[in-house]
């Protein structure tokens, strides 16, 4: 949403899909699992809306950004297939994890959409398990600061930030890295987590090329 209240920025959804090709001219596969709060907090805290409904509507808004985010991917030349837990034919996939396997190894670039498909599950969820399930080598978690801070360094210019850290760790420290459901099925299944600014260019490609930003839990 970039400096918007809500909706979705026409230039920040160029960053991110410019900041996206630059790990697939590396020849890297890539699985994008997007949120959909930006567009489904526009509705305010006072809607009334029962929490079942809410998280099936906010479901409904990761399809939205998924198709803006493969428009954009789709502009510079990368080869995508969005892919929705919750079924809609005529503009994304059903998920099935033979497939989705199938298609990085083609060099497609994958979009999760529509959360798990169930209520009470976050994005964080939906990533630890489509991770999970298609042998991920890691989760990148982009946030808007540089990684893990003992508190929130946007409020205390005091924060120190955890270069590594184990697990357990987290769980000991109470740390907000996901939420503990994702935390745990990444712990479960050995699946490292680095925490960075999404929004510092190239952090992405530093990554995976090697170089040590933001935080890593393993």
């Amino acid at each position: 949403m970039g400096e918007q209240q809500f909706g979705i920025e026409p230039a920040m959804l160029r960053y991110y899909a410019e900041q996206i090709k630059s790990l697939v001219t590396e020849g890297v596969e890539v699985a994008v699992v997007i949120g959909g709060g930006n567009i489904f907090r526009g509705l305010g805290s006072d809607s009334g809306i029962e929490r079942v409904q809410g998280d099936y509507m906010g479901m409904l808004a990761t399809c939205i950004n998924g198709m803006a985010l493969q428009s954009a991917l789709e502009t510079l030349g990368v080869f995508t297939r969005m892919i929705s837990a919750i079924e809609m034919r005529q503009i994304a996939e059903p998920y099935i994890r033979r497939r989705a396997t199938r298609h990085l190894e083609k060099g497609r670039t994958l979009i999760f959409a529509g959360g798990t498909g169930n209520p009470y599950f976050t994005t964080d969820s939906a990533a630890a398990l489509r991770a999970s399930e298609i042998n991920a080598d890691v989760i990148l978690k982009g946030t808007r600061v540089e990684g893990i801070y003992d508190k929130d360094p946007e409020k205390n210019t005091d924060a120190i930030k955890f270069d590594h850290l184990s697990f357990d760790d987290v769980i000991r420290m109470d740390l907000k890295v996901m939420d503990m459901t994702a935390f745990t099925i990444c712990k479960e299944n050995k699946i490292p987590i680095v925490v960075f600014d999404i929004n510092r260019n190239d952090n992405l490609i530093r990554i995976v090329r090697g170089e040590k930003i933001g935080t890593t839990v393993f």
